[in-house]
């Protein structure tokens, strides 16, 4: 039997992320990776597959990763976690452990509706032969629905938009897509957006059962009307995958994510768990966080690789900080939206700046772009923030999220020192997120 000081389980964002930082901390430690998938999709990149991309082969994370880090790696199924002898048993033997770093990612939910588990029904697993098979089927599907119109629904729907001759619907329970990422305004503009591209988007849409003889052939609502479908996508999140962990006896946190700390060891000191199979709490309060974000297994990835021989870093808390672009039009969310904050208890101040993100505004490659900042209203500190525009929203709402981890005031924000070009950004006069800030001074 082989053992390791290092052993990671899980070949994701969390799993090679804490394997990299853990190489970086710790260069004399003996580092393996298991992972059961002979390849790893970029699970971001996934809707990109069927449109963009063309194929699951192309949203690949290249193993050479983990040889430059010299990160050995293990293909099999872990099927047993010895806690007390400190083993990870798999189907290719036993591997000792110092250090065991749990990274086993999500499930897809499947929710309970009658025929979901119908041939032609496709829960979205990170998994690249599941997503060949999913593929063929939607070259030959004329009719797709998608159930659920979050990010999943949004960007699936727009990428199989892409293959032609497809009639694409998108069903939402709630009044809006992407209810929970974005205000009702940014919501609208999305769906707006959406259905000109030629995509149904039906809200307000409860599915009572998928029908068919073994193969979807429609998808019925409560309403009593049905939809043709040859594929049917489920789109509606994910489920913490914590099989192993809860069988090895380590606890399970309220949401149903192995407990963690803020070093994220779970309730063995010699178990790390990070990533979408982690529990984790808000940075408002400390509230247990239904999240599951690449960009939060990264940062509980770096602070597992770190700790494992000896405690370093800790985590504020999970603050969310997301973006979607479907064609010209991006939006990203970082902290809070108004309503979240709302219904959260907090007593908000918000405002809202938009103009073109060049100066003159006739500048070539200007987006007509807007920013929305909340605020708590007596302390006058930033909760969150969301902004529309183009490509650039992507690292503007990461100067959001950077707000508010360092949980700045207005007053800070409208006095930031930013650097602008007529060519890159809007004019210093009217930059969006001071201007916000400046509009919210005034209402406080």
């Amino acid at each position: 039997m082989k053992t390791v000081d290092i052993v990671i389980l899980g070949g994701s964002a969390a799993g090679i992320t804490s394997a990299i930082t853990a190489r970086r901390h710790h260069p004399d430690k003996s580092i393996l990776l298991v992972r059961m998938e002979k390849q790893v999709s970029i699970p971001c990149g996934i809707p990109y597959i069927f449109g963009t991309l063309g194929s699951p082969e192309k949203n690949l994370v290249p193993d050479a990763i983990l040889e430059n880090n010299r990160i050995d790696l293990l293909v099999a199924e872990a099927t047993k976690i010895d806690c007390q002898r400190r083993r990870l048993l798999t189907g290719k033997g036993e591997i000792g452990y110092e250090r065991l770093i749990l990274a086993t990612g999500s499930l897809p939910t499947r929710p309970p509706i009658p025929g979901v588990d119908m041939d032609g029904v496709f829960p979205i697993f990170k998994d690249v032969e599941h997503l060949r098979l999913l593929q063929q089927e939607l070259q030959k599907a004329k009719q797709i629905v998608i159930i659920g119109c979050g990010f999943i629904g949004i960007e699936f729907a727009d990428e199989i938009n892409k293959i032609g001759d497809k009639n694409v619907t998108v069903l939402e329970l709630a009044s809006n897509c992407l209810n929970l990422a974005y205000d009702a305004e940014f919501c609208i503009e999305m769906e707006e957006l959406v259905r000109s591209r030629g995509i149904t988007i039906r809200t307000s849409a409860m599915v009572k059962e998928i029908l068919g003889n073994g193969r979807v052939n429609a998808v019925k609502l409560k309403d009593g009307s049905s939809i043709s479908a040859d594929v049917v996508i489920l789109g509606i999140g994910s489920r913490a995958n914590v099989t192993l962990a809860k069988d090895a006896g380590l606890h399970i946190g309220p949401t149903g994510g192995i407990a963690v700390d803020r070093t994220t060891q779970t309730s063995d000191p010699a178990i790390f768990a990070c990533g979408d199979c982690a529990e984790k709490v808000s940075f408002f309060g400390g509230r247990p966080s239904l999240l599951k974000l690449a960009s939060i297994a990264q940062l509980e990835a770096r602070i597992a690789g770190a700790n494992v021989f000896g405690l370093r870093r800790e985590s504020d808390g999970t603050i969310g900080v997301w973006s979607t672009a479907v064609g010209d039009l991006a939006m990203g969310t970082a902290g809070l939206t108004e309503s979240a904050a709302k219904e959260l208890g907090y007593k908000v101040v918000s405002a809202s700046a938009e103009g073109p993100n060049r100066h003159p505004g006739n500048m070539p490659g200007a987006t007509q772009t807007k920013v929305k900042l909340v605020f708590e209203a007596n302390s006058q500190v930033i909760l969150g923030g969301q902004i529309r525009g183009g490509d650039a929203v992507g690292e503007m709402i990461n100067i959001v999220a950077a707000y508010v981890q360092r949980r700045m005031t207005a007053e800070n924000i409208a006095t930031f020192q930013i650097g602008t070009h007529p060519a890159l950004t809007a004019s210093p006069i009217a930059y969006h997120l001071v201007k916000a800030a400046e509009i919210a001074l005034t209402r406080m």
